[in-house]
Formats: C-alpha cells, sequence, structure tokens
C-alpha cells in the first residue's frame, strides 16, 4: 500500500513538474544532474534549472524528479498590505510605515531580494524574505549615486503567509511588510536563514556607518546618517551608526504578528549573516568587505541570545608556504568580551560614541596601537578607561584588530555548518587585497595567493578549546583548521567567446551557503563578477562532485539560499534573485547589445524608457522533490 502511495505522488511530480513525494520514510539521499550553461538569449536572461533529482530510497531503489524553477512573487508585485492599501513587495517605508518616494515622485522599490526563511509555525507556513539595498530608480538611475538624494535607503523584509497545495507547490497568500521602527530601522539586509528555534536571523550589513572623522571613507557614513535621519526618520531624529550593524531576529507567531530584535549582544559589524550551529548557541559570522575577520558568538543559554554570551574573533596562524591553494592555517580565537542584550543596548542608547571608546590617530604615535579595520587606512588606537565592553560590541572588527585577531580577510560571505562530520564552511567571494602577502597593513597573518573568482573555506570544528589567554571556550563548535577543497576553489581564466573570466564549471564569487544533513550536500550560491550568469551548485562532500543546477538571469546574483529537506512532505531549494542586468565588466559587447534588445522584447520598458528587466528581481524556489530524510 505504502510503494503504491509513493507511485502515485511520483506520477503527480511528472506530471505537475512541481512537486514531490507525499511519504516521507524512506527517501534517504539525493544527486543532482548538471544545467547546462545558457546559450541561447532566452537562456541568459531566464533563471532556469534543466537539472534532475535522483532520489535514493532505503530499499536501494532510486527514482527521478526533474526540478523546476518557481517564482513565488516579484519584487513589483502589488500583494502587500498596509494599512488596508496594496503596495508592491518591495516598498521601502519610513519610520510610520508611509512608501518612501523617489525624487520623481516615484515609489522607491528595491531590486534586491535577498535571504529566505521558509518557516513552519503551528500548522501555518511563512516566508521571511530580505530587500538589501535599492538599486535602481524606475528613470535607470542608480538610486545611491543621485546627487543631494539617496546615498542607500532604509530597508525592508515582507513576511508571507505561505499556502502549500497538495502537490507541494507554493504560493503567497497574503503578505505584510516587516515593521522596524522598534529598532530604529534596517540598513542592508543582507543574507540570513532559520535559526534551531525557528525563528529567522538575518545580517545587517551596515557597509556605510563604519568610517569614522577623519577616515578617507568617512562622506560614506555622513551620507548615510543623512539618509536615515531624513528618510526614515523624517528629521525627528537624528540617526546613530552605533543601531545599526547587528544580527537582527524576526519571530514569527502563528497568528501572523511577529516581534523583531537586534542582537547588540552579538557585536557590530558588516554582517553577512550570523548562522547558528544546531547547539542553538553558537554562531559564526560573514563579515564582508576588506580587512575584516571571521567572529563567532556563544551563548550562555540555548536558543536565548538575549541571555548573554561571549564574542571571539579568529586569528589565522597560516601553516601552507605561498597559499596558492587558498591558504591553509590552524585557527585559534581572541577573547573580545561578554555582555547581555539588556547591558549592550544600554551602552547603545546613551548615546555614545568612538571618541568616547578610543582614542586615535592617522599617524603614529607612541603607545597606540596600528590597525586596520574595514579599510585599507591605518589608524591607531589607544582604548579609554573602562571601555572594553563598549568596544567589543559596538567597535568588535576594530577591536579585534587592536587584540591581535586577524582582519585580513576579504569579501566574507556565508556561513553553514556540517553537524554530522563536524566540519564548518565559510565562502571568501574574492581573495585578494589584504589576504595578500605584504600587503602594507601592520600585521600579515594572512599570505595567499589571489584568486579573483573565491573560494569556499571547509574549517574542522572541535569541542574543549581554549582561548588565546587558556580561558575554556564553551562550545562543541570551535573552528580549529582551515583549507580550500579543490572544487571549491574558483579557477580564473582568460575571458571566453562570451566574457566568463572564471571557468563556468566551477563556482566563482561563493556567497550564499547552506548544507543540507540529510542529502549530504552543501549548497552554494554566486554573487560573480566572473560569470556572466551566476549559478547555485551542488557539491556532495562525499563524492566530491560538484553540479550546476541553476542559472540566474544574466548579472542577477543568487541569493535567498535555504535547503528545507522536509515541509510537509517535500524538499525545497529556495533562491531569489537581485540586480539583475548588472552585466560583468568581461562580458563580450556585441552579447551585451544583444541581451539588452532581447530583454526590451521580452519585459518591456517603464515610462522613462528604462528596461524593466533591470528593475524585477524574484523571490522562488527549486521544487519537484519528495522530502529528504537524514541516513542513519
Amino acid at each position: 500500500m505504502k510503494k503504491n502511495m509513493i507511485a502515485l505522488a511520483i506520477l503527480g511530480a511528472i506530471a505537475t513538474g512541481l512537486t514531490g513525494c507525499n511519504s516521507t520514510s524512506d527517501a534517504t539521499g539525493v544527486t543532482f544532474s548538471s544545467t547546462p550553461v545558457a546559450s541561447t538569449d532566452a537562456q541568459y536572461l531566464t533563471t532556469y534549472t534543466q537539472s534532475v533529482a535522483t532520489v535514493k530510497y532505503s530499499d536501494g531503489t532510486t527514482k527521478t524528479f526533474p526540478l523546476n524553477y518557481v517564482s513565488l512573487f516579484k519584487n513589483t508585485d502589488q500583494i502587500a498590505t498596509v494599512n488596508g492599501t496594496k503596495q508592491a513587495a518591495a516598498q521601502l517605508y519610513d519610520m510610520n510605515m508611509k512608501p518612501l518616494m523617489d525624487p520623481n515622485g516615484d515609489p522607491v522599490i528595491s531590486e534586491t531580494a535577498d535571504a529566505n526563511s521558509l518557516l513552519k509555525v503551528g500548522n501555518k507556513m511563512f516566508l521571511v524574505n530580505h530587500w538589501e539595498y535599492d538599486n535602481i530608480l524606475a528613470d535607470g538611475q542608480k538610486s545611491y549615486k543621485v546627487t543631494n538624494w539617496a546615498s542607500r535607503m532604509p530597508m525592508e523584509m515582507s513576511l508571507s503567509s505561505i499556502n502549500q497545495a497538495t502537490d507541494g507547490k507554493l504560493s503567497v497568500a497574503s503578505q505584510q511588510p516587516v515593521d522596524f521602527a522598534s529598532v530604529q530601522g534596517g540598513w542592508i539586509f543582507c543574507a540570513g536563514g532559520p535559526t534551531p528555534w525557528n525563528t529567522h536571523m538575518g545580517g545587517e550589513e551596515d557597509y556605510d556607518l563604519y568610517f569614522v572623522p577623519g577616515e578617507k571613507e568617512y562622506s560614506t557614513t555622513t551620507a548615510g546618517l543623512k539618509s536615515l535621519t531624513e528618510k526614515y526618520f523624517n528629521n525627528t531624529k537624528q540617526a546613530n551608526p552605533y543601531q545599526y550593524g547587528y544580527p537582527i531576529e524576526v519571530a514569527v507567531k502563528e497568528d501572523g504578528s511577529y516581534g523583531v530584535t537586534k542582537h547588540y549582544e552579538m557585536g557590530r559589524g558588516t554582517w553577512e549573516l550570523a548562522r547558528f550551529a544546531a547547539d542553538g548557541r553558537t554562531a559564526v559570522y560573514g563579515d564582508d568587505g576588506a580587512y575584516a575577520g571571521l567572529f563567532m558568538f556563544v551563548g550562555d543559554v540555548q536558543n536565548n541570545p538575549k541571555a548573554g554570551g561571549s564574542v571571539y574573533a579568529a586569528k589565522w596562524n597560516q601553516t601552507s608556504a605561498d597559499g596558492s591553494d587558498g591558504g591553509t592555517a590552524n585557527i585559534t580565537w581572541v577573547k573580545l568580551g561578554s555582555g547581555n542584550y539588556d547591558q549592550i543596548k544600554a551602552i547603545v542608547d546613551s548615546g555614545i560614541s568612538i571618541n568616547d571608546i578610543f582614542d586615535f590617530s592617522f599617524t603614529e604615535v607612541a603607545g597606540y596601537i596600528p590597525t586596520r579595520a574595514g579599510s585599507s587606512e591605518t589608524i591607531w588606537l589607544k582604548l579609554k578607561p573602562g571601555m572594553e565592553q563598549a568596544a567589543a560590541f559596538l567597535e568588535t572588527r576594530r577591536y579585534a584588530a587592536y587584540l591581535g585577531a586577524t582582519t585580513e580577510f576579504t569579501k566574507g560571505e556565508g556561513v553553514t555548518f556540517n553537524e554530522k562530520d563536524k566540519k564548518m564552511y565559510y565562502a571568501i567571494s574574492y581573495i585578494q587585497t589584504s589576504m595578500l602577502g605584504k600587503d602594507g597593513g601592520p600585521v600579515d597573518d594572512i599570505r595567499v595567493k589571489a584568486n579573483a573568482a573565491g573560494a569556499t573555506y571547509t574549517f574542522d570544528l572541535e569541542a574543549n578549546q581554549k582561548d588565546t589567554k587558556g580561558a575554556a571556550i564553551n562550545s562543541n563548535y570551535v573552528a580549529t583548521k582551515t583549507y580550500v577543497e579543490p572544487m571549491l576553489l574558483g579557477k580564473p581564466i582568460p575571458a571566453d567567446a562570451v566574457g566568463n573570466s572564471a571557468d563556468v564549471n566551477f563556482t566563482a564569487n561563493t556567497d550564499n551557503l547552506f548544507y543540507s544533513e540529510a542529502m549530504r550536500t552543501l549548497f552554494v550560491g554566486e554573487d560573480s563578477g566572473n560569470h556572466v550568469n551566476n549559478y547555485v551548485w551542488a557539491y556532495n562532500v562525499d563524492s566530491k562532485t560538484l553540479t550546476r543546477i541553476l542559472s540566474t538571469a544574466a548579472g542577477a546574483e543568487a541569493t535567498g539560499l535555504q535547503i528545507v529537506d522536509n515541509m510537509n512532505g517535500h524538499a525545497y531549494i529556495m533562491s531569489n534573485t537581485q540586480h539583475q542586468g548588472d552585466w560583468i565588466k568581461t562580458q563580450n559587447a556585441d552579447l551585451t547589445t544583444r541581451l539588452k534588445a532581447a530583454a526590451a522584447t521580452q519585459f518591456g520598458t517603464n515610462k522613462y524608457g528604462t528596461l524593466n528587466y533591470y528593475l524585477q528581481a524574484d523571490v522562488g524556489y527549486l521544487g519537484g522533490m519528495p522530502a529528504i530524510t537524514a541516513p542513519k
């Protein structure tokens, strides 16, 4: 009887191309066939898959399931309800949840769909998704380059109630934007994903707000604060940079209500995301930019970071000679400090500034420590008395450099854990500048060979570790060694006929990462300046096989990666797109001309003559698989 039910479900899956198997007890593994690279203009401009999942069952049999990419909604779809009025899904808002308008009177709608958390709360399903930044205005101008208007915008997340059909297909039942007024708004919501306690945790990537007075790039910070003050707060209050740059949690209730928390106790930086291990206590962060670090939070209480914990920064102790393979290193951990939510929030709310925390200089001063943290400019620091906790949590990267941790990583992105093998994977999108030997910084911990296509680093995790002062680290997930597996190292090449400057059979500029315990597979999403089309990959950690399973529209980043092994009998690979039409620099000029013409025909233009292709982004998923259970 059970086999008959499975057979009927498989027939339904083949018929619709969207569904999986309704039985979950015996699908124990999966492999994927490869999606070919685009060869027609239509394929270049489309997010698509031609992959087939081969599912293995516990009785040794296998069955195949064609995958399909399903767009749940686009950023421009009028599906969000605010005060009884329909708005675009990616509409941006001020502190009163009133839509932001651009200088031409058009609504500001983001084109940068990012993180996804598909959650089952009670008997209902919800999706939290990010909008990272606003890339382009309706008239075609890059929004953050519009003189006297923009810089970046205060950003938004969407909370969608999701329906699941019997065949597994998902649809949006209703949607609302998340109100961030209780946490002073949001700034660059990058990657994120579900926590072990079934909430959404995302990264607030404060690229713009960490430069200090006198630093060469401080104008970026002043522009960002001006934008928040004018556009989010409507000039009713002055934006405080220490309110931004934290892991941010959205906890959804079954009735569709939610709570929002900025986790001040986890430290401030340009966080791609903070990913928690299964213990609900240990999180590692992706820290984006140059002269960045690798950071870890170890909570005191399971599934409750607000209760407090300790923040650590990694020290890279290189063991390879030239780092031509991405480098190998032993990792030790420098403790920055301990604190809980209430303590650190009180410091933030006090109105403290960097001048209260550090004495600093842009030239050498006796007794000051030279640091590089977030830029190539050396700043000499001296901590003021009693400011250890403020430095640890509000100037996390700067204090890490001050205490001797390594702040030479570049473009740190996604993080994910392999629980069974005690591994962690960390995406370095570009290996360049601060990661190279003799880069000009005050220290030179990382000395590896440049790789414009980046790499995904593997870290071995161990228990019973101590920090650099000999104190125990209360976690079983402490990274101790790192290296790059050969198939996860990008392969730069001279630009090919269409402009790819990295081998299309290897990952390039890895960004989103998500590991599936049930599938024994590391999934990788690209944000590449080296592939004409970015890809989502499946890397089987046992066979060491790398397979391309999704091609995104040309110029679009592959974002929102989340693997849902079992949601009511179906598996989903969540994946979004953002900023499509951001053609790579090496793209063949004739191809670009063709694609613009084809996009005009396929997608049309708006009243300004701007290609709609540039203005659209998809929130969606790869469907077609039955639920997969972890092998015993």
